[in-house]
Order: structure tokens, then C-alpha cells, then sequence
């Protein structure tokens, strides 16, 4: 099951148990990269099982051992879109659901001083994803720099069906979602409190509770 928050007109967040203690792995400041690891594929499957369930079919004839049938097919194309790095860590649960999806990585890291995001890797195609359903891989919706840019850089490729999937969303990151894509869908497992900002101990832009830098976590290099 899922449900709305007022916070984006299009926000999905997933109800389920199992998200629900994978996320708490996630967000425990104990857990190792390797286990980190794990319980973001384990995670990432379910949003993405859930983002995807309104995914249209087309009819497909085939035959079984015993006689002709139909199936389904997907209507168009799926390509899986990661944002480096912290992305990667959702791909596999996703390529396992979809495993004949295109994939294109994205470059896109925040700067730290100025919360902007800054592209350094991008060979996104000029015509391939028009016809596509096109769904952005990113764990954390912070500030939504990187998921804005991602966004901005696909539909000036030519994509028109997106999808953003996250683990865990800021209130605020999702209003500027809202403001600037609001026919966009975002699948989420959490929606926290807010982001840091003057007065707080941490670095401004980081999501409370959150699960800190999901691309350090992964790879521990925190």
C-alpha cells in the first residue's frame, strides 16, 4: 500500500514492513557498509516495485508448452536512471525487476558551499528516451538539486514519462520538486522532518533524521 503527502501532488510513500526495517537499518549509524549495502537493494526493490505498478501493458501473443495464449508486454520502454554515485546502490534491485532496461548514468554531486548541483558526467541520448518511462535512482532527496538537475538535463533530451524514486525526502527538497515538476511521480519510503541549516550542529542541507550520506555509507568512505 501507499499514500500521499500534501508536500508534492504526485508523492507515493510506500507502506510496507519490510521497508520499514530495512529503512531503520538504513538510517543506524551502526549498520556497516556491506549491510548498507544490502538493505538498500532489499529497499530499493520495493519503491521500485511500487513506483512502477502503473506501468501501462500492451498484449503479446505467445504459446506455452500446451497451447497459444497472450500475455503482456510494457507499452514503451524503460530506462533506469542513476545519479552517480549514490544511485548505483539502487540499480541492481531495479535491473532485477526490469533487466532489459536501458540505463544511463548521471554525474551530478552538491556543492558543498553553495548547496547547487554541479554536472560532470552526462551522455544522456538526444531521441532514445522520448518514447520512454524514464525513472531517476537517487537515495536521498535533500535540497532535490541533483533529482532538479537530473530532471532538467532528461526532458531537454527528449524525455517526456518521468519517475523519481528515493529512500528518504525532506519537505523542503519536495517543494521545489513540486514547484518546478509537479507532474513528475515520487516514490519515497520516508518523508523526515527537515534540513539542517544555521544553528544546527551538521553541515547546512542534510536530512533530519535522515541516514547521512547514503553515497559515503555505501562505499565507506565517510
Amino acid at each position: 500500500m501507499a499514500s500521499t503527502n500534501g508536500a508534492h501532488p504526485r508523492l507515493h510513500c510506500v507502506v510496507h514492513p519490510l521497508l520499514k526495517v530495512h529503512l531503520t537499518r538504513l538510517r543506524d549509524q551502526g549498520t556497516p557498509p556491506s549491510a548498507f549495502r544490502d538493505a538498500l537493494d532489499v529497499a530499493s526493490g520495493l519503491l521500485v516495485a511500487a513506483a512502477l505498478q502503473d506501468l501501462e501493458l500492451i498484449d503479446q501473443p505467445i504459446h506455452t508448452p500446451l497451447q497459444a495464449t497472450v500475455g503482456q508486454a510494457l507499452a514503451r520502454p524503460l530506462a533506469f536512471v542513476p545519479i552517480l554515485r549514490a544511485g548505483l546502490g539502487m540499480l541492481a534491485a531495479a535491473q532485477r525487476l526490469a533487466p532489459d532496461a536501458a540505463v544511463w548514468h548521471l554525474g551530478l554531486y552538491r556543492d558543498e558551499a553553495t548547496l547547487q548541483p554541479v554536472t560532470y558526467y552526462s551522455k544522456l541520448p538526444k531521441s532514445e528516451l522520448t518514447a520512454s518511462t524514464v525513472v531517476v535512482l537517487d537515495p536521498m532527496l535533500a535540497t532535490a538539486g541533483s533529482a532538479l538537475a537530473a530532471l532538467e538535463l532528461l526532458q531537454i533530451a527528449g524525455a517526456k514519462h518521468l519517475k523519481v524514486i528515493a529512500l528518504v525526502a525532506s519537505p523542503e527538497g519536495l517543494s521545489q520538486l513540486a514547484a518546478a515538476f509537479p507532474d513528475v511521480a515520487v516514490t519515497v519510503a520516508a518523508v523526515d522532518e527537515r534540513l539542517t541549516g544555521p544553528g544546527d550542529p551538521w553541515p547546512s542541507g542534510y536530512i533530519i533524521p535522515g541516514l547521512g550520506d547514503a553515497g559515503d555509507r555505501q562505499f565507506g568512505t565517510g
